[in-house]
């Protein structure tokens, strides 16, 4: 395991910061229906990799233009049978980027499409890959961006996120992270809170030198940390 992120396999405190859905249960069944149709190809992305996608999107600190986003998503236009489903469909994803965004900022945990107890049939891990690749796929999206404040600690913050992915098995450091079922269980349920990490990375400037009062830090009523 790599020497600078031991602690991200130790078990933390879960007196757990409440987790919110970014969409109900019947919309993002609706969307699976739409994704996993013949129509979409082989190549469509699925709910589970959709949902990481569009949460890493949130979490970005650059906003990336919807046609940016949902062409490579799909990779190509994705095709609708109306109008009215291509907004229904365009709409939900949007909704579900800009709610995880909201959940958030109001410092409580994206609640994931998963469950993060692994099964003997393997669905479970698989859904978590699915996620986490999703998940890179949108950090891919803007690379730059997100690795333009402090990478070392962005990085650290996501090795669980690409370890998990699959993307990066060729990478020994990265694969030996998840060699074992508990080391992989323990890194996925970790997920909600780096996502939070990241989210507040971004947005929330880091303390200045003790001694120095940042500008206008009087006026400013926004503190580092969560909500509980």
């Amino acid at each position: 395991m790599p020497e600078h992120v031991p602690e991200l396999l130790s078990e933390r405190p879960n007196d757990a910061i409440e987790s919110q859905p970014p969409l109900t249960d019947e919309a993002l069944a609706r969307l699976d229906d739409y994704l996993a149709a013949e129509r979409l190809g082989e190549e469509a992305p699925d709910v589970i990799g959709a949902h990481g996608y569009l949460v890493a999107l949130a979490v970005s600190p650059r906003d990336i233009s919807p046609e940016q986003w949902i062409a490579e998503l799909f990779e190509e236009e994705p095709p609708f049978d109306s109008v009215a489903e291509r907004d229904e469909i365009l709409g939900l994803l949007a909704t579900l980027k800009t709610n995880a965004g909201s959940i958030l900022e109001r410092g409580h945990w994206v609640e994931l499409p998963f469950d993060t107890e692994l099964d003997e049939a393997g669905e479970m891990t698989a859904a978590i890959e699915d996620w986490c690749a999703g998940f890179m796929q949108g950090v891919f999206l803007d690379e730059a961006a997100w690795f333009s404040q402090d990478e070392s600690h962005v990085a650290a913050l996501l090795l669980p996120f690409m370890a998990l992915s699959g993307l990066f098995d060729d990478e020994p450091e990265i694969a030996e992270m998840v060699t074992e079922d508990d080391q992989f269980a323990a890194l996925a349920r970790q997920l909600p809170e780096l996502t939070l990490d990241l989210y507040l990375h971004f947005r929330i400037p880091p303390e200045p030198p003790k001694g120095k009062t940042p500008p206008r830090a009087a006026s400013s009523g926004r503190k580092r940390g969560r909500k509980r």
